[in-house]
């Protein structure tokens, strides 16, 4: 099995790759702030999945 390759995807595909990238961080700054004031479960649960989702386009996963 071969492994992920960005590239092979189409390149409408790529540039949403790119845009999510570019604007996850802030969406987690966001998300962090607005956790520490209101926390409920909901919030950490999105500041997880961004979290999380970050992680992965850092260390070259997605």
């Amino acid at each position: 099995m071969s492994r992920y390759y960005r590239y092979r995807l189409p390149p409408w595909c790529r540039e949403w790759l790119l845009v999510i990238e570019r604007c996850l961080l802030p969406i987690c700054i966001v998300q962090l702030i607005r956790t520490l004031f209101f926390p409920t479960t909901l919030d950490v649960f999105l500041l997880g999945l961004f979290i999380g989702v970050y992680v992965s386009f850092y260390l070259k996963w997605i």
